[in-house]
């Protein structure tokens, strides 16, 4: 399995990539994780990174790819990758394939998880991390039992700049100018699925897992 995850932050990629790569025996490639890593550790490239992800912008593709390389090479993504947040950009499609190529290896499917606007800001916007282990939880739709403590180990939880709405705005405006286009890039590879992202998890597991058809055939 070989899959890219597109659609808007907030719109659940994430969970299904976990989901899928459990059910799959797939890595889940995240470009957030590795760049909030970087960032946490003060790399260079997280230094770098860190000042356009405090306004809600991309990072630059040289830096997203360099990343994203060296990943696919790690020992548990030879049993297959599901990319959440990459590519980003048609640039970033087009180095992925220039990767691949050169692994000569080639994507199975390409989804594009649909979620509408008033629903993703919803979504972001009462989502809360752990200072201590990076555990969510959201506001409205799996609260903590006391609010501000994290379930899991008791930490402090917080609102990631990034999830504030100003910021989620921003995000999404990004998104639609220079993420949307690729849903067209891979429709013309005849790659493109796209999923109802609203409902439960399972709900849209199950029509995840369905739109990939003969990729776990």
């Amino acid at each position: 399995m070989r899959i890219v995850l597109l659609g808007p932050p907030g719109a659940g990629k994430g969970t299904q990539a976990k989901l899928l790569g459990e059910k799959f025996a797939a890595c889940q490639i995240s470009t957030g994780d590795i760049l909030r890593k970087a960032v946490a550790e003060k790399t260079p490239i997280g230094r770098e990174a860190a000042q356009y992800i405090d306004r809600g912008a991309l990072v630059p593709d040289d830096v997203i790819v360099k990343l994203v390389a060296e990943r696919l090479k790690d020992e548990d993504c030879k049993t297959g990758f599901i990319l959440d947040g990459f590519p980003r950009t048609i640039a970033q499609a087009e180095s992925l394939d220039a990767i691949l190529k050169e692994m000569r290896l080639s994507l199975n499917r390409v989804l594009s998880v649909q979620v509408p606007r008033a629903v993703i800001i919803e979504r972001l916007a009462g989502r809360r991390s752990c200072k201590s282990c990076g555990a969510l939880s959201h506001t409205v739709f799996n609260p903590p039992r006391k609010a501000g403590v994290c379930d899991h180990c008791g930490g402090e939880l917080y609102q990631r700049h990034d999830d504030e709405e100003d910021t989620v705005a921003n995000r999404l405006k990004v998104y639609e100018k220079q993420t949307a286009p690729l849903v067209d890039y891979y429709r013309d590879r005849n790659l493109l699925r796209e999923v109802d992202g609203v409902g439960a998890i399972d709900e849209i597991r199950a029509r995840v897992v369905s739109a990939l058809g003969d990729v776990v055939a």
